[in-house]
């Protein structure tokens, strides 16, 4: 039988994957900060933007006048900024336990967002976000989609 000669696919190691975890929770995380900037009118149009360019064209169509988005815009932003570090502390603490553990869990989480933010992107008429999340969702995810060789 004939020994492989092949070099092993760096993006596949442990270390790798450690690694893009953290750039998983940056992607994640960084969401949250701009969320809660929407929280306060001298404050608010950082997110504004945002919301305005994920629901394409930019426009300006969409504000943060509303108390109701502003609060809804500090939820999200508690949620997406948790979930970030969460990920970031499951690199640092968890992944050398449990490395595939870690690494199905965070990818099921992010798939998981996928679907439901995208499908109800596309129920409120904001299909234009689905397509924007396929982006980050290749983003967050990178090589996690596959295990890591040992």
């Amino acid at each position: 039988m004939k020994e492989s000669t092949s070099t092993p696919n760096p993006m596949m190691t442990h270390s790798f994957h450690k690694f893009w975890l953290k750039i998983t929770a940056i992607v994640v995380g960084s969401f949250g900060p701009i969320f809660f900037l929407g929280t306060m009118s001298a404050t608010m149009e950082p997110a504004r933007l945002t919301l305005d360019l994920l629901s394409w064209p930019i426009d300006g169509l969409s504000t943060y006048d509303s108390p109701d988005t502003r609060f809804l815009s500090a939820l999200t932003g508690g949620f997406l900024f948790g979930w970030g570090v969460m990920i970031w502390c499951l690199s640092v603490w968890g992944y050398d336990k449990a490395p595939e553990a870690i690494r199905k869990s965070v990818l099921i989480g992010v798939l998981a967002w996928f679907v439901l933010d995208s499908s109800g992107s596309i129920a409120s008429g904001n299909t234009s976000n689905a397509l924007f999340n396929i982006l980050v969702l290749l983003l967050a995810v990178g090589p996690l989609w596959r295990p890591a060789r040992e």
